[in-house]
């Protein structure tokens, strides 16, 4: 534990802008092994988890925000709302990738979070953190402030409560308080005025809990029959009770939640909510005690923009911050092959990075480009949140993607929400018109669907996971040589959702009836087809579990070959849309493991090693000039061949 009179000194950045990383003025660097080039950061900029406006103990307006790049949530980074000057506050742990996702401005102006199983207490007064202690795993998901001043949490995926009593400075951890077979996230979270506390759970199956701390007695308010898809709501209200929602909707009934009871009042409840500070990673405290406020904070441009309280006396100040650079998804031979394009996620962003002269262009996304799919005219993307499937032009002026707006480019074709929200894969079948894309399904959902697009006549057909494999979802895509489609499943459900089958398939569906022709389990034990590529003589090499090589035989419809490679090589890259294989010149094919990039041997089927990456291997890859391109944290690879 970190008592009160410890203090982590933050870095002044005014003073140390080099420390700021901009891939764009960054030069390739060699390796030792001269065959890999690292080619820069592909989007050098972080994004916010929360932002604070408040004063520091001199009195100055600052405004705080949590930063996450790659890395994950790596410190809290303090603005000087008059002059810009801003320093940086390292998280006192091991992020271990983990970032906020739930925040609380307390009534003693401190700020606090809860990830990675660590409880964290700021000071703006003395610029320092103040109280940090290890929980439970893992993550807050939503936080209060009781009538005691005492805050409180409740944490993603078993519902851990904690309690922090600032007044003592000490912290009680009572663990697990509620049990599902899925992962509980609780966005809401209130204490009435006598002292118990409640949440509001989702997303498979909707509750209301509350909470005694006295007698540490869990009650579940919702009886079975109320339980709904989605997330449930709770708030305080300035009567000192709390009211909630079996699903926040304003149509809704409503519920009178006191002294650890429930009491259905029905519709037409106006909340009239006490104000505490608190919220989602998208957490907005935007208002000065002076009553100025913020208008934009601007990690990409480096700018802060305030306003008075009237609206008027805009100011801008410059800042600066220290940043790995973004989360990639994944990289691709753009349609020209001049470019390595792909999508970066927090800030969503999409990248082109001109192999001959080595430059760079980026810009704003709509939503996280998981997936992607070339021909020679356009590229496809796969975007979450809502399963849209994208269409980008790279012929034609880029113009952005504003719902509601003509001539968008990227333009969105079609939204699959909520049959496909997370998208896995996107295949552009070689008959030029057809555009397929699969993925899970929206939060709390089990199996996702499959789509088709007709690039000619723009119709779709949208099929759902009853149609394809019911309860599972579809990870992996490749066409075969008569023109039909392998797809390969995942047992994994919707985030959130609850996980019903047991072992993942392989199907075979007609592109033109939209028909799934079989379908079997074809490994014992399989969870994931991770991915799959078709070779010249119709057989399909694939990846499962990350681990498995395997060729299968689609006109047998049998395995004729697997071996557990991870054994020799490590596990292959991840990601939600992984591209492991990676097809070169002619017939050759290459896969991509964490560590290693190796080359399949046609006639054996075994993988020849040709080299190990310097850094670790974070997301496929695709071939271009000789070269494979392939994403190291947040950086741009290449390997030559």
């Amino acid at each position: 534990m970190v008592k009160k009179n410890w203090i982590l000194y933050g870095v002044t950045l005014m003073s140390l802008v080099s420390m700021s990383l901009r891939s764009s003025e960054k030069p390739q660097r060699a390796h030792a092994d001269d065959r890999f080039v690292d080619h820069g950061v592909a989007s050098p900029v972080s994004t916010n988890r929360g932002v604070v406006a408040t004063v520091d103990g001199q009195g100055r307006n600052i405004v705080m925000a949590w930063l996450f790049d790659v890395r994950g949530g790596y410190s809290l980074l303090v603005i000087d709302e008059e002059t810009g000057e801003s320093e940086e506050f390292p998280m006192p742990f091991d992020t271990a990738g983990d970032s906020p996702f739930s925040s609380l401005f307390s009534s003693q102006g401190k700020l606090y979070t809860l990830f990675n199983g660590n409880f964290v207490e700021f000071d703006p007064e003395t610029r320092a953190y103040t109280f940090h202690k290890k929980t439970a795993p893992q993550m807050a998901m939503g936080m209060t402030e009781d009538d005691q001043g005492r805050i409180w949490a409740v944490t993603y995926p078993n519902s851990g409560l904690v309690c922090y009593d600032p007044e003592i400075d000490s912290l009680t951890d009572y663990g697990y308080v509620n049990k599902e077979n899925w992962a509980q996230y609780q966005r809401y979270m209130a204490a009435d005025d006598t002292g118990w506390i409640y949440f509001a759970l989702g997303n498979t199956n909707s509750q209301l809990l509350a909470f005694n701390p006295d007698s540490r007695e869990v009650r579940p308010l919702l009886p079975t029959t109320e339980r709904k898809r989605g997330m449930a709501y709770v708030y305080r209200n300035r009567n000192g009770k709390v009211f909630g929602q079996a699903l926040q909707d304003d149509a809704a009934p409503w519920y009178e939640l006191y002294q650890g009871n429930i009491v259905p009042i029905g519709v037409g409840h106006r909340p009239e909510a006490k104000n505490i500070i608190t919220g989602s990673q998208a957490l907005r405290h935007l208002v000065f005690p002076d009553g100025r406020r913020i208008v934009s904070l601007d990690l990409i441009d480096r700018q802060l923009t305030t306003e008075d309280a009237a609206g008027n006396a805009h100011k801008t100040v410059n800042f600066d911050y220290s940043t790995e650079g973004s989360w990639v998804m994944g990289v691709a031979t753009s349609p020209d092959r001049q470019s390595i394009i792909g999508g970066s996620s927090f800030p969503m962003r999409l990248f082109n990075h001109a192999v001959a002269n080595e430059s760079w262009s980026r810009e704003s996304a709509f939503g996280q480009f998981n997936a992607i799919a070339v021909t020679d005219r356009y590229a496809f993307f796969g975007s979450y949140p809502g399963g849209h499937l994208m269409i980008w032009d790279p012929q034609k002026p880029f113009t952005g993607t504003v719902t509601g707006r003509e001539g968008n480019n990227p333009e969105v074709a079609f939204t699959c929400k909520p049959i496909i929200y997370r998208p896995h894969r996107v295949l552009a079948h070689p008959n030029d018109r057809t555009i397929m894309m699969s993925g899970t399904p929206d939060y709390g959902y089990t199996g996702g669907g499959l789509l088709f697009y007709d690039m000619k006549s723009r119709e779709h057909v949208l099929l759902t996971d009853s149609q394809v494999v019911e309860n599972q979802s579809t990870m992996s895509l490749t066409t075969l040589k008569n023109g039909k489609v392998l797809g390969g499943t995942t047992i994994a459900p919707g985030t959130g959702g609850e996980r019903k089958a047991t072992l993942a398939e392989l199907y075979q569906v007609d592109v033109n009836t939209k028909q799934v022709e079989w379908r079997k389990p074809v490994i014992p034990g399989v969870q994931t087809y991770s991915d799959l590529a078709t070779r010249a003589d119709g057989k399909v090499y694939g990846i499962a579990d990350y681990k498995l090589f395997f060729v299968f035989d689609p006109e047998k419809q049998v395995v004729i070959y697997q071996k557990d490679v991870s054994i020799d090589l490590g596990r292959t890259v991840g990601e939600q849309s992984p591209r492991i294989f990676v097809k070169g010149a002619g017939e050759d094919l290459y896969l991509l493991f964490h560590d290693a990039i190796t080359k399949v041997n046609h006639d054996s089927y075994q993988l020849t090693l040709l080299a190990h990456t310097p850094e670790p291997v974070r997301a496929g890859g695709d071939y271009l000039n000789n070269r494979i391109y392939y994403i190291s944290g947040s950086h741009l690879y290449s390997y030559a061949l």
